[in-house]
């Protein structure tokens, strides 16, 4: 399986470069006078190949972890407090994020009531998370200022 993967790694890393060089080769004013004609095709192997490896890398991301998960009870145990408490942050944040009574402008018409929810949602959650580590720093400081 090592040699099976040492090869993959290899042969995607050769057309890697390979694509790479035929960018570089163009240059930034072909490309981009391409791009605004529609005509992607000297930069869609690249991100293909881009594509291919972050899911190849997300695969094995969560396989291991699955397989971690599930060989170690204590460790699922500890995990699955943890994602419990994290939607439990999400929970929270949407429901004390109300809409709001502006109308925001986005590119293609206005924000929703909806989007703007969830957007104050996100900053209720990042705030509430942002709290919960700096007062566990503090703690942690204060605990090993105590102890020595």
């Amino acid at each position: 399986m090592h040699k099976i993967l040492k090869i993959v790694a290899a042969i995607i890393s050769v057309l890697g470069i390979i694509f790479l060089g035929r960018i570089i080769a163009k240059g930034d004013d072909e490309i981009k006078a391409a791009a605004l004609a529609g005509d992607t095709a000297i930069v869609d192997p690249m991100a293909i190949t881009a594509y291919i490896i972050l899911g190849l890398v997300l695969l094995f991301v969560v396989v291991f972890v699955l397989k971690n998960l599930f060989t170690n009870t204590a460790g699922l145990k500890n995990t699955l407090i943890g994602v419990g408490a994290f939607a439990a942050v999400l929970i929270i944040s949407y429901v004390l994020s109300g809409g709001d009574a502006m109308q925001y402008k986005l590119q293609d018409g206005f924000a929703t009531e909806g989007q703007s929810t969830m957007v104050g949602a996100g900053l209720v959650a990042f705030y509430i998370l942002l709290a919960v580590a700096a007062i566990t720093m503090i703690f942690s400081g204060v605990k090993k200022v105590i102890s020595k």
